[in-house]
């Protein structure tokens, strides 16, 4: 199997998981939290999709889809347009309301597709492009891209649990 096919295998096991997390979610499945400094469901799929969308618009040397195709305005978030939840406290967690759970997985194809761009033309010379020479062994972009999956997919194991527990205790 080429690379390039691997990736793009990976990256689309994403829109699935955050469709089935997101789909039908009330208000009280999107927005209560387990405790007062616990994310809640609508904070981890945006999250995890706003992460994807920085990281891969970096590697590719363009403008996050968040902005670009006017993602910021639909969700109508009281937040910095460049933030992507990283380093939230509980306040800014709380801010994350997302009336249409519809626009989460919305959000996530579209950076799909610009993840699958990036992907396609991500050659062994770019995936070994070092994208952070702070880091021993620097990081290159294709240990970048790993690391964006195994983020996201912590994220969306989490989502998957707390969706099922709010389902199962109501």
């Amino acid at each position: 199997m080429d690379t390039r096919a691997l990736l793009t295998d990976a990256f689309h096991r994403l829109p699935p998981l955050v469709r089935q997390h997101a789909e039908g979610a009330d208000d009280h499945l999107l927005h209560t939290r387990l405790d007062p400094e616990a994310n809640p469901l609508a904070w981890l799929l945006w999250h995890t999709v706003r992460i994807q969308d920085v990281q891969v618009a970096e590697l590719a040397g363009r403008e996050q889809v968040w902005t670009a195709e006017g993602w910021v305005d639909r969700f109508g978030l009281p937040l910095d347009p460049a933030d992507h939840g990283y380093g939230h406290d509980r306040e800014q967690v709380a801010s994350v309301r997302v009336e249409d759970p519809g626009l989460l997985a919305d959000y996530q194809d579209a950076v799909t597709a610009m993840t699958d761009a990036y992907v396609a033309t991500a050659d062994p010379d770019e995936l070994a492009r070092v994208v952070d020479p702070s880091y021993d062994p620097p990081v290159t972009a294709g240990v970048r891209l790993v690391s964006i999956l195994d983020d996201a997919f912590q994220h969306l194991g989490q989502a998957g649990y707390l969706r099922g527990h709010l389902e199962r205790s109501r």
